[in-house]
């Protein structure tokens, strides 16, 4: 008989032996780093800053119940509850890069705009588009992990929607690329709206966090596609060291480096702020404005 408590249960939901210890491992570690974020904003005074705490946060939940659900094996509610969070938490990371984007700008553009998109709109559309990709993922996700009465046919349709939803979490970060190397030639440019020296260091090094923590779900992304591309049929979900190093790992790492890389630290509370809906064509005008005289 197996030594391993998960295995034990014949009705277990695990198909393979868990590891208590890494899972309260990074239970901690993203407990850690939530509580970081949680000071972080209420010391900046930065609102937006909610979204990556809740990223934490969903992280923190994953891992909760990933570890109740190692020693209460047979309950299917505690497993799929972990499975299904765990494929979509890092949406939330996606986001707040996202909102950060156009925070920078809003603050470091001298018209406030990319391509004609004005700054506020990139948190708008991107996340609405992250919106709607955490919809199809989220029901796809579902859909497969409460699937006790489902048939394997099923089950495999709705982790092809999972990956659908995936792909276009994948796209819109890929479109996303192209308006951030715009900004990055901007930012590098001596007509950027950033004092030289220490401050455009600073701005700098919230970039390249910003799109540390793009890649990372980009990696994370590509080993969900390869996981998944088998069907159910895949060793990959069988050995966890996978699912460690290259999903909940990439997202501790983002996670810490906007704990490191504080987006409210580089560009204050209030300068980040955007502007009330009724005040946002106000900057524009005074542009066209001093353009004409």
């Amino acid at each position: 008989m197996s030594t391993c408590h998960a295995l034990q249960d014949p009705n277990t939901q695990w198909n393979f032996c868990p590891s208590t210890a890494a899972s309260i491992l990074f239970l901690a570690l993203f407990t850690i780093t939530n509580i970081a974020h949680l000071i972080q904003a209420i010391h900046y005074r930065s609102t937006y800053c909610w979204v990556i705490i809740m990223s934490a946060f969903w992280q923190v939940f994953t891992y909760i119940f990933r570890t109740i659900s190692i020693y209460n094996p047979a309950s299917f509610d505690y497993y799929a509850t972990w499975f299904v969070v765990i494929l979509v938490a890092p949406l939330w990371t996606n986001a707040f890069a996202y909102m950060v984007f156009g925070r920078m700008v809003w603050c470091y553009t001298p018209d406030g705009r990319l391509y004609g998109v004005k700054a506020w709109q990139f948190g708008f559309i991107f996340v609405i588009l992250d919106i709607i990709a955490f919809i199809v993922q989220v029901y796809g996700a579902a859909q497969a992990a409460t699937g006790k009465d489902k048939t394997l046919a099923e089950k495999l349709d709705a982790l092809h929607i999972y990956m659908g939803g995936v792909g276009l979490q994948l796209f819109f970060i890929l479109v996303f690329a192209i308006f951030g190397f715009h900004l990055f030639r901007r930012l590098r440019s001596s007509n950027s709206g950033v004092d030289p020296g220490t401050q455009k260091r600073s701005v700098m090094v919230l970039f390249y966090a910003m799109f540390v923590a793009l890649a990372l779900i980009v990696l994370r992304i590509i080993f969900r596609l390869i996981e998944y591309s088998q069907g159910l049929d895949s060793d990959i979900p069988r050995h966890e060291a996978y699912q460690y190093a290259l999903d909940s790992l990439p997202m501790l790492i983002a996670l810490v480096a906007f704990n490191v890389v504080h987006p409210a630290r580089v560009m204050g509370s209030k300068e980040a702020s955007m502007p009330k809906f009724w005040q946002r064509n106000k900057r524009h005008t005074e542009i066209q404005l001093g353009q004409a005289y």
